[in-house]
C-alpha cells in the first residue's frame, strides 16, 4: 500500500515557503509515497454552487485562505526534497489551456525526476471555471480533449510536430519539449464522485480517486472504470485506486480494509493545525502506526 498525505491547505500555511517546505520533508522523511496538493484558481465571494461534500454545501476553507499553483507549489517541493512524490489532488481541469499545462506539467516532472502525478478533477464552482473562461456545462467533453491533447504532446517527437483538430481545440506542427521523465508521460488519475468520472479514468486515465465514496457505490464505481477500460482494449488490472482517510485515524486494519476494496494508496488527510510541530507529530505517529520504512 502507498500512503499520500494531503498538505494541509485548511492551515492557511501551504504558502508559507518555511512551513511548507519542513512539512514535505518530515512527510519525505517519514516514509509517505507522496505529498499532495488541491487547487482553486479564486474563489469567487458568495458563491452560489453547491459544494457536493459537504452537506452545508459550503467547502471548509474560508474564501481567502491561500490557495498557492498548484503546480508552482510542487515546483518549490521538489527542490525541497528528493523523492517524495508530488500529487494533485485534485486539479481543476477546465481551468487550463491542455497546451500550456501539457509544459508546465512535463516541466515539473522533468526537474523533479520523474516525481509528479497529476490528479484532476471537473470543478464544482461554475463561477471559478467560468471566470477562467471555460464553459461549465461543456467542461466534461473538454476534459476529455484535454487529456488528449497534453498525452498527444508527451508522446509527439516528429520533426513534423504534433496535429490535433478537435471541438475545443485545434493546432499542427506544434513541438512540446521537455518530455516527462516516463515513456508514457505524466500518470493522469480522475478524481470524483461520478459516473461520468469513473468512465473517464477507464477510457483515458491511468487510475480514478474517487471523492467521499464508499460501500456499493464505490464497487459501482470500479466496476465502471474496469468495463470500461475493458471496452477501450486497455488493461483494467493497469489502473490504481486511491481512497482517502485521516492521518489521525488511520490504522493498518483499516488500510487493509481499503486494500480490500482494491485502494493501491490511501491519500491521507492532516489535521487543520497551523503549528508545524503538531503537524509533524501528527505525521510520525501516524507512519509509526502504520510501519512505514522510515518512521
Amino acid at each position: 500500500m502507498k500512503y499520500a498525505v494531503i498538505a494541509p491547505v485548511a492551515a492557511n500555511t501551504t504558502a508559507d515557503p518555511e512551513w511548507i517546505g519542513a512539512y514535505a520533508r518530515h512527510a519525505e522523511a517519514c516514509g509517505f509515497e507522496s505529498i499532495v496538493v488541491v487547487e482553486h484558481t479564486v474563489v469567487i465571494a458568495g458563491y452560489s454552487s453547491v459544494y457536493p461534500y459537504d452537506s452545508s454545501g459550503k467547502m471548509g476553507l474560508p474564501d481567502d485562505c491561500a490557495i498557492p499553483d498548484p503546480l508552482d507549489l510542487l515546483a518549490f517541493l521538489a527542490a525541497r526534497t528528493s523523492r517524495i512524490g508530488l500529487a494533485t489532488g485534485v486539479l481543476v481541469l477546465p481551468n487550463h489551456h491542455p497546451v500550456v499545462l501539457a509544459k508546465r506539467l512535463a516541466t515539473v516532472d522533468a526537474l523533479s525526476g520523474g516525481r509528479l502525478r497529476l490528479c484532476v478533477g471537473m470543478g464544482w464552482m461554475r463561477e471559478e471555471i467560468e471566470a477562467c473562461g471555460a464553459p461549465f456545462d461543456a467542461r466534461g467533453r473538454r476534459a476529455d480533449e484535454q487529456i488528449d491533447v497534453m498525452r498527444k504532446l508527451w508522446a509527439g517527437t516528429s520533426p513534423e510536430g504534433v496535429e490535433h483538430h478537435g471541438e475545443f481545440f485545434d493546432f499542427r506542427g506544434a513541438m512540446s519539449y521537455p518530455k516527462p521523465v516516463r515513456p508514457g508521460g505524466v500518470p493522469i488519475h480522475i478524481g470524483g464522485h461520478s459516473v461520468a468520472a469513473a468512465r473517464r479514468a477507464g477510457r483515458r486515465g491511468d487510475g480514478l480517486q474517487p471523492l467521499g465514496v464508499a460501500g456499493d457505490e464505490l464497487r459501482t464505481l470500479v466496476g465502471v472504470m474496469r468495463e470500461e477500460a475493458e471496452k477501450c482494449g486497455r488493461d483494467p488490472d493497469a489502473l490504481e485506486l486511491s481512497l482517502g482517510h485521516l492521518v489521525g485515524r488511520i490504522t493498518a486494519e483499516r488500510a487493509e480494509s481499503l486494500a480490500a476494496l482494491g485502494a493501491g494508496r490511501v491519500v491521507l488527510a492532516a489535521s487543520p493545525t497551523s503549528d508545524l510541530a503538531e503537524a509533524q507529530d501528527e505525521l510520525s505517529a501516524c507512519a509509526d502506526r502504520l510501519g512505514l520504512a522510515g518512521a
